[in-house]
């Protein structure tokens, strides 16, 4: 790919050797004998009353209510924890690179859908805690629709070559390319009407959604490349063939075949690796959001 020297994105949260959250100073050193009086407070009449007014603010203006409740203890807000990390040139270069195709996502995006609002991308080493709830890096990356927020923990490319044997940069854009997927399916209302179906379903007829929901993200993939090659050209000579080739390495059967020498279809949620490559490829040929409809899609 020739990425080198094109615009990055600012909208990225570089969290990179940060642990878990932790309260600032705990309740700011405050004695416990006077947390009596609070506690007993708080579950009064009064005190519930203020309770309710506290949720409902947080939930109104999204503002953590824990560093409310520590700010009036004399403590600082929620704090993360920095370790000493100091990122490698090769780290530094994925973060850089990772940056660019972000970028390159919102010119395609921003021209294709008149109401898109740009995503954040969070950077995290080991682990990380979302909208969505906390996760490690053996997670892999992902998309929280709760926040808006892709979160990558940049070890998982190396991952992708050394154990996956799907190397290459433009592998490496296809992932980020695909959560953004997820993304526009926030904003085109796909994410929430997955969330209704989870609390209607078995988990084995929920499963079958999911499929179609992660092979519609690599449709969305797929589109991004097609219109970002013919704004940029930034393709090379067998880029094509390194994102097939990673959606083939992450296909669900080949996933649970490596780990289990079996194959259970009841319990994909993302789809086989023919799929995935079918539709990445069936979106950059098209680059037509209306033709990604996996939802609908009979056969697969």
């Amino acid at each position: 790919m020739k990425w080198q020297g094109r615009r990055q994105s600012s909208n990225v949260e570089d969290r990179r050797g940060q642990s878990g959250p932790r309260s600032g100073g705990g309740f700011g050193g405050i004695s416990p004998m006077l947390l009596i009086p609070l506690v007993k407070m708080l579950f009064s009449k009064k005190g519930l009353i203020v309770v309710g007014i506290v949720v409902l603010f947080s939930v109104v203006t999204g503002y953590n209510p824990l560093n409310l409740f520590s700010n009036f203890l004399g403590g600082g807000p929620i704090q993360t924890e920095s370790s000493n990390y100091q990122p490698t040139e090769k780290d530094e270069e994925l973060a850089q690179f990772s940056t660019t195709i972000l970028a390159s996502t919102e010119d395609v995006w921003n021209q294709l859908l008149t109401n898109y609002r740009e995503p954040t991308l969070v950077l995290f080493t080991g682990s990380v805690a979302s909208a969505c709830g906390a996760a490690s890096s053996a997670t892999g990356p992902f998309y929280c629709p709760g926040d808006e927020k892709l979160y990558l923990d940049l070890s998982f490319f190396d991952e992708m070559e050394r154990k996956m044997n799907a190397p290459g940069d433009f592998a490496q854009a296809y992932v980020i390319a695909h959560e953004v997927g997820h993304h526009v399916q926030k904003i085109m209302g796909i994410s929430d009407k997955m969330q209704q179906l989870r609390s209607q379903l078995s988990e084995t007829e929920y499963n079958k959604f999911s499929v179609r929901l992660e092979l519609q993200a690599d449709y969305f993939a797929g589109v991004w490349a097609h219109h970002s090659q013919q704004m940029t050209h930034m393709m090379e000579s067998g880029d094509l063939e390194e994102a097939l080739n990673a959606a083939n390495a992450i296909g669900d059967d080949r996933l649970q075949k490596q780990a289990t020498g079996r194959v259970v279809p009841d319990s994909f949620t993302h789809g086989t690796s023919a799929q995935r490559m079918r539709w990445f490829k069936k979106g950059f040929e098209s680059g037509d959001v209306s033709q990604g409809d996996t939802f609908n899609a009979n056969p697969l």
